[in-house]
């Protein structure tokens, strides 16, 4: 499944291309990718075309499309909001471009500077979804997310916890949420209602480079382990971005089709029996909650009980 990095590559191609941008029309091609919204394929249509995005924003996995409420001065009360799933895709196309393969929405849109474009929906597997939200504030009274100054975050999002990368996310609160934990630490980095964006790839990227075992506990760790380790995220999620992201196949792209080339960079994810980059042992990989663990036993060693 995409990750922060993924997510946010698409965002920041998205941006510039959809802000400020008039909806001239919308495609429905498939119902299957309108789950998480209210009404059928027609009604989103209908509710969309006309409307006039204000930006692109996001909060862990988690994409939305502000929309201009046509009031002069008041806030965007609603958006499109977007979960990529397993192999969803948003791609920038010229209008009237063929369709693509699992093309499953098309917004056509016109921008004032730029002109017209096509924003595709693509899903080959079918658990993405795009629907049309009500935005509510957010709990701490800032921004919902990169990309919004807006105060307010989809209805569908709320629940889900400020990213690391997130100028409002805090430090302090999550090593208090990390306090008496007796669950394993990558199941808490793993937790979007704690700490969102981070899935599998990059927490085994992190946990390897801080040298925490996975199935330490979480309550256990030091706050200067903590600290380390929300370091260590932060590094791993911005050289992700940097290289566009994790594709091991054609399903994660960016808006102009084209794959991430971080999977060249992984020190432990995917690399079971392979040297470890810093001590030459093999990396192993464990089941883990209907996932797999990759780790070096040597640089991450379990704790003693106490």
């Amino acid at each position: 499944m995409p990750e922060l990095p993924e997510v946010e590559v698409v965002r920041a191609g998205l941006a510039p291309a959809v802000a400020g941008s008039t909806v001239l029309g919308v495609s429905v091609l498939d119902d299957r990718a309108l789950t998480r919204h209210v009404r059928d394929g027609g009604h989103f249509e209908a509710a969309l075309t006309g409307r006039v995005i204000r930006s692109a924003a996001r909060r862990g996995k988690f994409l939305w499309l502000p929309l201009e409420s046509g009031v002069p001065g008041a806030p965007p009360a609603d958006a499109v909001v977007g979960h990529l799933g397993m192999s969803g895709q948003l791609l920038l196309r010229s209008p009237g471009a063929p369709a693509e393969r699992h093309e499953r929405v098309r917004i056509d849109l016109v921008h004032p500077v730029h002109g017209e474009v096509a924003v595709v929906f693509a899903d080959q597997r079918t658990f993405g979804s795009l629907a049309i939200d009500e935005l509510v504030p957010t709990a701490d009274g800032a921004p919902g997310g990169l990309g919004t100054a807006e105060a307010s975050v989809p209805c569908q999002v709320a629940h889900i916890a400020r990213d690391p990368l997130d100028p409002a996310f805090s430090d302090a609160a999550f090593r208090t949420s990390l306090m008496g934990k007796r669950s394993a630490i990558k199941r808490v980095l793993l937790d979007q209602t704690v700490l969102s964006g981070v899935g599998n790839i990059y927490a085994d990227e992190s946990l390897w480079a801080a040298r925490i075992h996975p199935e330490t506990d979480a309550g256990s760790l030091s706050a200067r382990a903590v600290n380390r380790l929300l370091s260590e995220v932060r590094l791993v999620l911005h050289k992700a971005l940097a290289e566009g992201g994790t594709s091991f196949d054609a399903q994660y792209v960016n808006v102009n089709g084209q794959a991430g080339y971080f999977a060249h960079s992984l020190n432990a994810y995917g690399r079971t029996g392979q040297p470890c980059p810093r001590c030459s042992r093999p990396i192993v990989r464990v089941s883990f909650t209907n996932r797999s663990s990759h780790f070096c036993p040597h640089c991450q060693k379990m704790p003693r009980p106490r």
